[in-house]
């Protein structure tokens, strides 16, 4: 029987059937795939795409580098040099527990401090592992190859001037913000505007390109200050040595040019290295020729006898009679360090005469007439420096004045003020008459000063100034060698909430040089002297001397008095 026919014909049928199930099952497999693509490709296209573009390209921030700080003559006092800061992904770091001990090796952590940061940031994607170091550092950890660690550049602060003017530009944070003096008063203008750039990674979130975004950074505005870096070193190495030497609590040195108002130098002393503060204590950075106060003493004489002269009530030759050195305004006693007799207007700047003084404001001043020309001296109010934490001083209203207040202003007792506001009043001596605006930026052209003393007034004190400057008067140390001097020495005792303390002063100094023709105006304070006498002629008035001489030198400005004797060319002083 032959049923090869029909066998071969049901394998046939099964043959059939099982290629159509699995071309069935291919072409469901295709459809899916189509279905799947078309889903990928068109539904979830956009949320795919952000997706990728998250993890493979990330917008981050660049910053630029702060404006410069420059003196003058275009020398740096404050300048940005790039270095790098290390940072990691924790998310990426903390799967990769072997390279951990290395890693913390590289960056001079122990391994249970990383262990412990990365333990606090494990959740974040970014942590800083060491900011502001040497690219040749950064470099060095970065060859560990490490998944996760990156550098970015960044800028830090360099002073090339160091402590000589530190209180004056003050410094930056880690962050490179303004937090003192310069740097904060001008931080808007010197801050950089950040920029955005786009950083390509691999599969594994390795950076493989960096492009530059559409908003490129913006570097900071260059700062051009008025300070001559020559002088400004010049008085610092001055007023440290002298405090040092009298064994003072601190002090301070202005220089400014008299006709623009320009700040050349402004030192303190203590100061600080602002390139290394990691044990600093904050008081060495105060700005204390702005911010702290003063009770001037004899230095503010002038300015009482100019208004009494200006009143036309006196002349430079109206006798005063100061006999027997003291007097009682009511309960309290006015005195002279000796008995001065009967002396003219002149002699009582001279003699420094408190009796003198006090007796001229008593008899030719009023209470009103006085305190308006302390407000035009610029008194009681800041200078507008822009200098931070400026004081604007202290004079309490005429009206609650006894005689023994008026009397004691009349040689500087009973009124705050500022160091830079003594050395600008000091200007009206030596710029006819005219107070200018205090800039600590460089100026272009002198801008337009206030009247305060008549050009005859001013000619009258210059005369009573060189005296005072003279073997003749008290300020004789701060005579400079074939140059005409005028100036007047300050000593007050120092005052706190219980009173004045008996054995504590400030020794003072104003003054202008060459005194035919004022180029500059130099104001000393030293404060609370303990050793080698607490006079202003003998702690202050020997660093005007030696500033002084150092800054006519320097600007080449011509004697005014070539014939010195060999007396008063002798050097004084610390």
């Amino acid at each position: 029987m032959n049923v090869s026919g029909p066998f071969l014909a049901m394998t046939d049928q099964a043959g059939f059937a099982r290629s159509t199930f699995v071309m069935a099952l291919l072409l469901c497999a295709l459809g899916l795939m189509a279905v799947r693509a078309f889903y990928l490709q068109v539904v979830d296209a956009p949320f795919l795409s952000h997706e990728a573009r998250r993890q493979e390209i990330e917008t981050i921030q660049q910053e630029g580098h702060r404006g410069m700080i420059l003196d003058r003559h275009g020398q740096p006092l404050a300048v940005s040099t790039p270095v790098d800061s290390l940072w990691a992904n924790p998310q990426v770091l903390i799967k990769e527990p072997a390279v951990w001990a290395p890693l913390a090796r590289a960056i001079h952590w122990s391994l249970r401090h990383f262990e412990h940061a990365l333990s606090v940031q494990r959740h974040e994607q970014f942590m800083y592992l060491r900011r502001q170091i040497d690219p040749r550092f950064a470099a060095r950890v970065l060859a560990l190859r490490v998944p996760g660690v990156a550098s970015q550049r960044e800028y830090r602060r360099y002073y090339p001037a160091g402590a000589v003017a530190a209180t004056l530009i003050g410094f930056t944070n880690i962050n490179d913000q303004g937090q003192d003096g310069v740097e904060l008063a001008y931080n808007a203008v010197l801050s950089p505007h950040p920029g955005r750039a786009v950083v390509i990674r691999d599969g594994l979130g390795e950076p493989i390109a960096l492009r530059q975004g559409p908003h490129p950074p913006a570097s900071g505005q260059n700062l051009v200050l008025s300070i001559d870096q020559r002088i400004q070193y010049l008085a610092y190495r001055e007023l440290l040595k002298a405090v040092r030497y009298h064994d003072a609590s601190s002090g301070s040195v202005i220089v400014l040019d008299p006709h623009t108002g320009e700040v050349l130098a402004l030192a303190n002393v203590p100061s600080f290295n602002p390139n290394t503060r990691s044990d600093l204590n904050s008081s060495y950075y105060r700005d204390r020729a702005v911010t702290d106060v003063i009770e001037p003493g004899s230095s503010l004489k002038p300015f009482s006898i100019a208004l009494a002269l200006q009143s036309g009530r006196i002349v430079p030759h109206t006798l005063v009679n100061t006999a027997p050195g003291s007097y009682w305004v009511g309960p309290d006693k006015i005195s002279d360090v000796g008995d001065f007799g009967l002396i003219d207007v002149s002699h009582v700047i001279a003699e420094s005469s408190n009796v003198g003084a006090s007796k001229i404001a008593l008899t030719t001043l009023t209470r009103r007439e006085m305190y308006d020309n302390f407000l035009r001296l610029g008194f009681t109010h800041g200078t507008h420096s822009g200098l931070p934490g400026e004081s604007p001083g202290f004079l309490a209203p005429p009206s609650t004045w006894a005689p023994i207040q008026k009397a004691t202003l009349a040689f500087g007792y009973g009124i705050s003020v500022t160091p830079l506001q003594m050395a600008r009043a000091y200007t009206v001596f030596a710029n006819d008459g005219e107070l200018e605006p205090i800039s600590i930026l460089k100026l272009n052209q002198a801008p337009k000063g206030r009247r305060v003393f008549t050009p005859t007034v001013v000619r009258e004190m210059r005369h009573m100034l060189e005296l005072a400057a003279s073997p003749a008067g008290t300020g004789a140390t701060a005579d400079v060698v074939n140059y005409r001097v005028a100036g007047k020495t300050g000593t007050a005792h120092i005052a706190d909430v219980k009173g004045y303390h008996r054995h504590r002063y400030v020794a003072s100094f104003g003054g202008f040089a060459p005194a035919s023709d004022p180029r500059l105006v130099i104001f000393v304070d030293i404060r609370d002297p303990r050793k080698h006498g607490y006079y202003g002629a003998q702690c202050a008035a020997p660093v005007f001397q030696k500033v002084m001489t150092g800054a006519l030198r320097i600007l080449n400005i011509p004697p005014d008095q070539p014939e010195t004797t060999i007396a008063q060319a002798t050097t004084r002083g610390p």
